[in-house]
């Protein structure tokens, strides 16, 4: 796999203010059929990691578990392809690889020695390596599943650092003081075009190769492509990530306007949703928002 994972290093500068360490998270998702497709081939997840130690024995009184201070958000939206029980399974197993990579590979939390964030994003692009690795091995177990696919997109949360790792066209979205800027590249031909400039951005959306994926998990040969960065949090920044069933129906002004209406997760992934389908639901739609926020025991300091 080929992960770009280049440019991660951060310089603080003399005059930065410090950043805090942590910020608290409130999420919601969702994922809806739409109106055309039979099924509904679309997984997300939304997780947190801590430090849990379990007290066996003991001549304390007290909980039979502590938790640790640190917290890991782990963010993830799959759209399948292959046709229903093939898409499904593709972004089922997707989901299924990285839970396991997480819990029992994965070194989420922060240390004082820890080597930054080139370390974190090596970790997760040999997750989605393994992914890919699973799914080929389940179609060609299985020759009645033979092509099927999954987009992922990625998202992990600790501390103030956002690492987003990210294969196909589904999305992911910053939201900060009131602008959206999209985070992800479309891995499609149509996006490939506009970069080289053989298509204006404009003409994208309605350009009949649009559709056409050129890196997905699965697929028709081994090896993925893995697009990675690292981005810095602030208070009030909100995390939108989503399957291509959203960014088909509904515009990116139209979604700026339901963030900047609606400060809690739930209600403003349930708008986006309808949205979508008000405007046709052509295809299977999925919204993760977080909203990172200053914790209270900062704020009341």
């Amino acid at each position: 796999m080929n992960s770009s994972s280049g440019g991660f290093a951060r310089k603080k500068e003399p005059d930065e203010r410090p950043r805090p360490r942590r910020l608290s998270v409130r999420s919601f998702g969702i994922t809806d059929q739409g109106k055309v497709r039979p099924a509904n081939e679309d997984q997300f997840l939304i997780a947190e990691l801590t430090k849990t130690m379990t007290i066996a024995h003991t001549s304390l009184r007290g909980p039979s578990a502590v938790l640790g201070d640190e917290r890991g958000q782990l963010f993830l939206v799959a759209d399948g392809m292959g046709g229903h029980a093939a898409g499904e399974r593709a972004s089922a197993l997707a989901v299924a690889v990285i839970e396991q990579f997480t819990v029992n590979t994965f070194k989420w939390f922060l240390q004082d020695d820890d080597p930054g964030p080139d370390s974190a994003a090596s970790e997760l692009a040999a997750a989605i390596d393994q992914a890919d690795a699973a799914i080929m091995d389940e179609s060609e177990a299985h020759p009645e599943l033979s092509g099927m696919g999954t987009t992922l997109t990625l998202a992990y949360a600790v501390g103030t650092q956002l690492f987003v790792l990210h294969v196909g066209d589904s999305r992911a979205y910053l939201f900060r003081a009131g602008a959206l800027r999209q985070l992800t590249q479309d891995h499609t031909v149509v996006a490939e075009m506009v970069a080289r400039g053989e298509l204006r951005a404009d003409q994208a959306s309605q350009h009949r190769l649009r559709h056409v994926i050129t890196n997905v998990l699965g697929g028709r040969e081994r090896g993925v492509r893995a697009e990675a960065q690292v981005v810095d949090l602030e208070a009030d920044d909100e995390l939108l990530l989503c399957s291509d069933g959203l960014t088909e129906m509904v515009s990116a002004a139209d979604i700026t306007g339901i963030l900047s209406a609606e400060e809690e997760p739930e209600q403003a992934a349930r708008r986006l949703i309808d949205l979508a389908n008000e405007r046709g639901g052509h295809d299977n739609v999925t919204v993760i928002v977080a909203r990172f926020e200053q914790p209270e025991a900062a704020l009341s300091a």
